[in-house]
């Protein structure tokens, strides 16, 4: 007797919905590396969003919530009211638990905070995709208690061997702050108390990651000075 196949469930559909452009390539990448995952399509702000919905049928939006043309929720809002039933899950810096609160009410399934790893967002992603398993045969309440505690618990995502979070931390308030002219390794070296090399590592993992850009700045002779700028909120 043959063994029956096994069809695997079609990939779940992500529209990845992001101003700044480097950032969105990066979130987009993440997502083709991940299982189950694919790529709908690329957009930056709510108006193409809209119309791309129009055309294209997704399961999930990535959806930064500072969009050019409007807050991501008055979009969220927007899209509930039209009968849209895509799932959401939010990429935003601000802390407020008031937004997240908003966001709850209206659908979002989870949140990632800027900056994140690949890691976190495959983390947020695998949970999701097993919350959509379990919820599509939920006969009873422990099924549904399964469903929301993958959705609702996620396990903090490691960071590359060798970087803490901490520095982490302290790395991302200083590019921050450093605004448009950007900071360069040794700087940050400087006022953080830490080896340029150490210094070079963070801020290489938020180039890599797609929270900051890094670009050459040409002075006196020799080598040009690297100097890494955050471009997202």
């Amino acid at each position: 007797m043959s063994t029956p196949r096994t069809i695997d469930p079609p990939p779940i559909r992500v529209l990845v919905v992001e101003d700044d452009p480097v950032a969105a390539d990066a979130h987009a990448l993440y997502v083709g590396r991940v299982a189950g995952f694919t790529v709908a399509g690329v957009v930056h702000t709510r108006g193409d969003a809209s119309q791309f919905l129009k055309r294209t049928p997704v399961d999930l939006l990535l959806l930064d919530l500072y969009l050019p043309d409007g807050h991501g929720l008055q979009f969220v809002r927007s899209l509930r009211s039209a009968g849209h039933t895509a799932d959401v899950i939010a990429v935003t810096s601000a802390r407020d638990l008031a937004v997240v609160r908003e966001g709850v009410s209206l659908g979002v399934v989870q949140y990632v905070l800027k900056p994140f790893t690949f890691a976190t967002l495959r983390d947020r992603l695998t949970r999701y995709a097993e919350f959509r398993a379990v919820v599509g045969e939920a006969g009873g309440q422990d099924e549904v208690d399964r469903a929301l505690s993958a959705l609702r618990a996620p396990q903090p995502a490691a960071l590359p061997k060798g970087l803490s979070l901490d520095t982490l931390q302290t790395i991302t308030g200083a590019i921050r702050a450093a605004g448009g002219d950007g900071i360069s390794s040794g700087a940050a070296a400087e006022a953080l108390g830490i080896s340029r090399i150490t210094a070079r590592r963070y801020l290489e993992h938020l180039v890599t990651s797609g929270r900051a850009a890094r670009t050459p700045r040409y002075g006196q002779i020799g080598r040009p000075e690297l100097r890494y700028r955050w471009l997202t909120r």
